[in-house]
């Protein structure tokens, strides 16, 4: 009797430590699990005048510089593309921008291929995410990255796509060369596009470039603005979780499933944060589980140790 009344106290001691060190624990290991994405070089600050989710206002001052006035990203979220805007690909054919939709989700970029910094960096920044993410262009995804200077030409295209395909490839892409697609075009159609976006630039003939912000963009397979990404460094996560979503849940496995229970995307800041009470549900499911888990293996221990008790004597 007296074994039996101690090793009671033991289980119930047990117990209550569990119930008072499990919560913290499942939590912060789902925590840890879905820590925030950390920030993007170049990403806009809430405040920014180049980055904004509402409309441009010419009238107001934003204390730039003047080659700078005018020039920045407007969100336009579900905004459709024009997908019968005409244009050249890398070998000179002409396309329709609506060639590369219908069934997958696509990353599109705005850059001109003469660009002597940013529109490099956009395209290093791209080729860093890729490389990370399991994804191939081509295969989960397609990639269109769209001259805005009306003077460049196929043969420039070509030799852009053949330089970044290249840093692309490997025994695990092989084939990404047709997944990336490199387009120039004339003004008209090159507004279309770069309007529907909300991507404001100008030509600043002192310097002959063109001044313009930095990000990449999200589309669904119907040609629709699902997600922004401002900077020249693009999470291979937020990239990830961008198509994921964009596409309907059509690509990616259940891990990126738990990972959009605890990420969101953030309009404001353009990119995946944390879900706070995602994670309190979350970390409070697992502890349930947890302590059903072990009241059942106490039980079992117990009955267990009881048998054996009546056996012996």
């Amino acid at each position: 009797m007296y074994l039996r009344i101690n090793r009671y106290k033991a289980s119930s001691h047990l117990i209550r430590r569990v119930f008072c060190i499990l919560p913290s624990a499942l939590c912060l290991m789902l925590a840890a699990f879905c820590s925030p994405v950390a920030a993007q070089l170049g990403a806009p600050q809430g405040n920014s005048p180049l980055y904004s989710s509402r409309p441009y206002s010419p009238s107001a001052p934003s204390g730039l510089p003047t080659a700078l006035e005018g020039v920045g990203i407007d969100q336009k979220l579900n905004q459709q593309l024009p997908l019968d805007a005409v244009f050249h690909d890398e070998n000179g054919a002409e396309v329709k921008l609506g060639q590369y939709f219908g069934s997958k989700p696509v990353v599109l970029s705005l850059v001109y291929y003469d660009c002597p910094m940013l529109c490099t960096q956009i395209l290093n920044g791209m080729v860093g995410a890729f490389k990370v993410m399991s994804f191939t262009p081509g295969n989960e995804y397609e990639v269109v990255s769209i001259s805005f200077d009306p003077r460049e030409t196929s043969a420039l295209a070509k030799r852009k796509k053949e330089t970044y395909v290249n840093y692309l490839l490997d025994s695990k892409r092989a084939g990404a060369e047709k997944g990336w697609h490199f387009l120039t075009g004339d003004e008209a159609n090159i507004k279309r596009v770069t309007e529907a976006v909300g991507f404001r630039y100008r030509f600043d003939q002192s310097t002959n470039q063109f001044a313009h912000a930095s990000a990449i963009y999200v589309v669904t397979p119907q040609g629709k603005l699902a997600r922004y990404f401002y900077g020249i460094e693009y999470a291979p996560r937020d990239v990830r979780l961008g198509l994921v979503e964009a596409s309907e849940n059509k690509i990616g496995t259940p891990v990126d499933q738990l990972l959009l229970y605890c990420y969101h995307y953030d309009p404001a800041r353009g990119k995946y944060g944390a879900t706070v009470i995602n994670l309190i549900r979350g970390g409070g499911v697992l502890t349930l589980v947890g302590i059903a888990g072990l009241l059942l293996a106490l039980r079992r221990r117990n009955s267990s140790t009881a048998l054996r008790t009546r056996s012996a004597t």
